[in-house]
């Protein structure tokens, strides 16, 4: 089992969009530079642990992950609600969008083989917090 964390704001992946360059079609992720700027941050740590010696990476086989994406919590919600310190997030951006930014990431940072490799989920979340932002994430073999 590998488990690490993401520190930054979560996002989600974009939709494709098509475009026309030079008269010939095009498609581009729709998510724009902070989308960008999340993905890099999750291959780069995705990297570092793909380079340490005791992970044989590319992870190949059927594989489990398990993601908790960590948002801050708005200023809004009650004083008992920040008190819990923790609770749901039910709101925007959808909960596969963001796996499926990760997903990416992590096959493009070469820990594992292929997105497609993943052959169960464990614990998916999201939730509001008043600590850190970013995303747990555990991939280990699946069973």
């Amino acid at each position: 089992m590998i488990a690490f964390e993401v520190v930054g704001l979560p996002k989600p992946q974009g939709s494709k969009v098509a475009f026309n360059a030079g008269g010939r079609a095009r498609m581009k992720e729709a998510g724009g530079a902070e989308h960008a700027a999340w993905r890099n941050q999750v291959a780069q740590v995705a990297r570092d642990i793909a380079q340490h010696a005791d992970v044989p990476a590319p992870l190949d086989g059927p594989l489990e992950l398990s993601i908790l994406f960590r948002f801050p919590m708005p200023a809004s919600r009650s004083k008992a609600t920040r008190a819990l310190g923790e609770v749901a997030k039910t709101t925007a951006p959808d909960l596969s969008k963001l796996i499926r930014a990760v997903e990416d990431s992590l096959t493009a940072a070469g820990l594992i083989a292929d997105d497609a490799r993943i052959a169960r989920y464990g614990r998916m979340g999201k939730v509001e917090t008043t600590g850190w932002t970013g995303c747990t994430i555990e991939i280990g073999v699946a069973t």
